[in-house]
């Protein structure tokens, strides 16, 4: 009987003691979830948002960035010349009158799509412009005065040539009448017009010398489907590659400069990054106006429309610094010193020998000499004249940007050529403009806000949730088990006790039994 019980109580204490550790190794599963939550949930949500953000035919970013749900504007401030005989004859300084801006909207798209089997893809990008006179302070047939381009780019040429050279160069101009300073409206200066030393130079010029075009405009040929052919990375088999330009016109680097660094073609667009980008990562953008790639450098955060947080990136102020206070920049050099004034940047070498220096706008970052050596520039302002892009880190997508350049004339004095022989060396400002985008539509903007905010808060959301419950389990299952591991002991005991006198009196009255029957 008491072997029985014994059993009994054992049984039913196993049990009992198999569905509470049952419950703490559930509890404990809890919590270590929540430790895989804590530590990688961020990890999966990166290789979800990896798969999406990848240019992949038929999903969604790649309809986005093969025509991008946004209309892009260029505003356009030229620098008029007000006293041009005066600056001619009597030597006097340039006075500018900066009209604008002559605003143009944009629509972009990428064509001629191919796919290559390496993992990047092939387009040309065809971009059109249409003049907006609602938004612009002028009108595109306001004439100006500027700087004969074509004219001071040959006689600036010419500088070291043989003299008999350069009397003829100034008889022709004579006899064409051409003058060192032009009257077009703004339209010509942006989009073309005949000039007749283009038009002479294309009859006179080997066809292997020829300019690509007939005539001038310093947007010449940008109002139709770029010839560019370009390959970039779609980011399907490396996304630290996403949007990175593997070849240009058939080529993976440049020949213009003097380093192999210096002629890289990695860079982007512009329009989209590797994405998981952070405080320390140097963006690349090439442009091929410069001939090269142009590093940006986080400045600071910023809150995009809808709340979306990005990061602004700005070029570093040493980027068209001067040799001297920045020797890396004599791999731009390679006709050796004397190299481009501080705050310049020569690109006569990708823009057919013209004496075309890139600047900032009102020099920003520059010399200010460059700017006093004329009037009618006031001092640059960051928040007008600098050139930023803002990006959403975690996808590497633009928010916003303003691509923000000043054209100006590098002008030489050429004392036989008499149109030009008291126009001083001056760096002349023609135009500047900016090209930007204010914001991404409402569609693009409420999944950006979903693929931001609600990974964080889901993980925030279960963290705490397995955390709680398992912890809660864990405390209320251990307590459970003492308290009734402790009562069944009692139980037990008692019972033990009870059976154990039981036993006594079965043996007394056994005993008295066996004296009965011996006394009988």
């Amino acid at each position: 009987m008491y072997t029985r019980r014994n059993k009994l109580f054992s049984k039913l204490s196993s049990t009992f003691l198999r569905k509470w550790w049952f419950v703490i190794a559930f509890s404990l599963c809890l919590i270590i979830l929540g430790v895989l939550v804590t530590f990688g949930f961020s990890a999966i949500v990166n290789l979800v948002i990896d798969h999406q953000v990848a240019l992949r035919p038929g999903g969604q970013s790649f309809g986005w960035w093969a025509k991008p749900p946004v209309t892009p504007a260029v505003r356009v401030y030229v620098y008029n010349v007000t006293n041009a005989d005066e600056f001619l004859n009597n030597g006097s300084k340039p006075i500018l009158d900066e009209l604008g801006p002559y605003v143009y909207r944009e629509k972009w798209e990428k064509v001629n799509i191919v796919e290559n089997p390496n993992g990047t893809i092939s387009f040309n990008q065809k971009k059109v412009y249409a003049f907006s006179e609602e938004e612009s302070v002028g009108m595109e047939d306001d004439v100006v005065i500027v700087p004969n381009i074509p004219m001071l780019s040959a006689t600036s040429q010419s500088k070291h040539a043989a003299r008999f050279l350069r009397l003829a160069m100034a008889s022709i101009m004579d006899i064409l009448k051409i003058k060192p300073f032009v009257e077009v409206t703004v339209g010509q200066l942006l989009w073309g017009y005949e000039d007749p030393l283009l038009k002479l130079a294309k009859d006179v010029v080997p066809k292997e010398q020829k300019l690509p075009y007939d005539e001038f405009g310093l947007f010449y040929g940008k109002n139709a489907t770029s010839s560019d052919r370009v390959t970039m990375f779609t980011g399907v088999d490396d996304i630290t590659q996403y949007g990175v330009i593997d070849k240009y016109n058939g080529r993976s680097h440049m020949t213009n400069w003097l380093k192999e660094e210096c002629n890289r073609l990695n860079g982007s667009d512009g329009s989209i990054f590797p994405p998981h980008i952070t405080h320390n990562t140097t963006l690349y953008v090439y442009e091929k106006d410069l001939c090269r790639l142009l590093p940006l450098n986080f400045e600071k955060e910023v809150t995009g429309r809808g709340g979306i947080p990005g990061y602004r990136f700005t070029p570093s102020p040493d980027v068209f610094a001067s040799v001297d206070k920045n020797p890396d920049n004599l791999c731009y050099c390679p006709s050796g010193p004397p190299c481009a004034p501080h705050g310049l940047f020569n690109v006569s070498l990708c823009q057919y020998d013209s004496p075309v220096l890139i600047s900032f706008p009102h020099f920003y970052m520059a010399d200010d000499s460059l700017r006093t050596a004329v009037e009618g520039i006031s001092p640059p302002e960051k928040d007008k004249h600098q050139f930023f892009i803002d990006v959403q880190p975690l996808m590497g997508t633009t928010l916003r940007a303003r691509a923000r350049v000043q054209i100006n004339l590098a002008v030489s004095q050429v004392q036989d050529i008499k149109q030009v022989a008291n126009f001083p060396d001056i760096v002349f400002p023609i135009l500047w403009f900016e090209e930007g985008v204010e914001g991404l539509p409402d569609e693009v903007v409420n999944l950006m806000r979903i693929a931001t905010t609600v990974p964080d808060k889901a993980r925030t959301a279960l963290m705490i949730a397995l955390f709680t419950l398992g912890v809660l389990l864990f405390i209320v299952s251990v307590t459970c088990l003492v308290r009734k591991s402790h009562r069944q002991n009692t139980l037990h005991l008692d019972g033990s006790n009870y059976l154990a006198a039981q036993h006594i009196d079965q043996q007394k009255k056994k005993a008295k039994m066996d004296n009965g029957n011996k006394s009988n």
